[in-house]
């Protein structure tokens, strides 16, 4: 364009500008805007406005309300879109007393917080847990007379879905059909999900089968929230029944949809139908992910079929997927689990050259193979070596030791770990509690271990 002697106007820059920040390279984008300023063309609201939007979804927030406090420098003032902006993004990263601060600030400048302006702060103060401000914000709406949309309602039903407060979320939605706002589908899968949340499948359930004579479709999502409460109640004929539904309703499973499923099959031991899925899924053109691996490694490794768990294992590494400490925890456990301690160790060992660092829960693991193969200075020497490298040991990690030194009869070693733990404020489990009353019941223990257990 400039070889061609055209200048170009501030619309060609905040098309370019808005191009860029679309395509991801906010980088680019902003590089562009400083030139355009360098050359002294006065970018209007609409370039400061893009900008501001293409900073704010990388998390750039701090040049983002630096690039605000220019603009009314440079004879633009922001708007209520600009100013919604910088507060929705400071809500979804944290940052709720800057929303509010900012939000303060627009306000004082005579710009009226819309809709928009007090959804974003409500979201953020329901995932807070601030309940008193959230009543200070809705009466605060009621008071300036601007209206709650149907987004305003479904955050504060899923809200409290969430916290418990399910016959309080069911309230919030009479009063919105009151208020003249119909539920959506987002409504209707949030008292799903809060009903599949304390167990009562019953009740997600009649709310599924109600959606569509409220006048919604149902979707991928309420299909998904459904079989995984049926999953996690271990209903799981009832979960592969809503699978096969959906495709009769011409609704195409996700990988949340199959991975949920897999994950439900295998806990439950049924290993073939969640071998099936896998291949199912990779056939419709689905890529297995992290989260299909782990489900699917985690249901073999428990029921003892390593040997396909470690075929599963390599299938992943080959597929391009990287495992990660989940997926080594897993298989660590499930070969301590069948007596495979020496393939284990092996794997253990091996974490760091793959730059992994075990998790609490993976050392607990290993621990837990080397007390049940007897040895256990073994298992004491890495229960020490994780806090040396920097895994602070949890009650689980505690818990272990002690059973594993009660188990090789080391009541010594057992009660100084109780002593211990003890310290730390943690407390023995049922598994402690339970081997810790045999021992008293026998004629053989020492009174001093007697006098620290009653510390437990």
């Amino acid at each position: 364009m400039l070889k061609l002697g055209l200048q170009p106007t501030i619309v060609t820059f905040s098309t370019l500008i808005n191009g860029l920040c679309i395509g991801g390279k906010v980088a680019q984008a902003v590089r562009l805007f400083d030139d355009m300023v360098r050359e002294g063309y006065q970018p209007n609201l609409i370039t400061y406005s893009t900008i501001v939007n293409g900073l704010c979804k990388i998390g750039d927030t701090t040049r983002a309300i630096r690039l605000l406090r220019t603009m009314g420098e440079r004879g633009c003032p922001p708007n209520i879109v600009t100013y919604n902006t910088i507060i929705d993004s400071l809500c979804k990263d944290k940052h709720v007393t800057k929303a509010l601060k900012l939000f303060s600030e627009m306000r004082g400048k005579g710009i009226p917080p819309d809709v928009v302006t007090y959804n974003s702060l409500i979201h953020a103060s329901c995932n807070s847990c601030e309940w008193n401000e959230v009543t200070r914000l809705l009466n605060e709406m009621v008071v300036n007379n601007c209206k709650l949309d149907v987004f305003t309602w479904n955050i504060l039903v899923d809200a409290l879905c969430k916290e418990g407060r399910i016959l309080e979320a069911q309230d919030i939605v009479e009063t919105m059909i009151q208020q003249g706002v119909d539920p959506d589908i987002v409504t209707y899968c949030s008292l799903m999900d809060g009903f599949c949340l304390q167990g009562n499948m019953d009740k997600a359930r009649k709310v599924f089968n109600s959606i569509t004579s409220k006048g919604c479709a149902s979707s991928v999502v309420s299909y998904n929230i459904m079989i995984n409460g049926y999953c996690k109640a271990k209903r799981i004929d009832e979960a592969l029944e809503l699978f096969l539904e959906m495709a009769r309703n011409g609704l195409i499973p996700d990988n949340v949809t199959y991975n949920t499923l897999i994950g439900g099959m295998s806990q439950v031991g049924r290993l073939a139908v969640a071998q099936e899925l896998f291949k199912e899924m990779s056939a419709n053109g689905l890529v297995p992910d992290m989260v299909t691996y782990s489900a699917l490694l985690d249901g073999l490794c428990k029921h003892g079929h390593i040997h396909e768990a470690l075929g599963t294992f390599h299938l992943m590494q080959n597929s391009g997927l990287e495992p990660d400490i989940i997926h080594y925890s897993i298989l660590i456990y499930g070969l301590c689990q069948v007596g495979q301690l020496k393939v284990a160790r092996k794997l253990f060992c091996a974490l760091k050259v793959k730059g992994l660092d075990p998790s609490v829960y993976t050392y607990t693991i290993m621990i837990k193979g080397l007390c049940k193969a007897g040895v256990s200075n073994e298992a004491y020497e890495l229960f020490r070596k994780m806090e040396a490298e920097g895994c602070v040991p949890n009650s689980c990690s505690y818990n272990t030791m002690i059973q594993g030194f009660l188990q090789n009869r080391d009541i010594v070693r057992a009660a100084q770990i109780i002593h211990e733990m003890v310290k730390k404020g943690f407390s023995a489990d049922v598994s402690t509690t339970a081997m810790v009353v045999a021992l008293l019941s026998s004629d053989s223990t020492d009174e001093s271990f007697c006098a620290l257990v009653q510390k437990l």
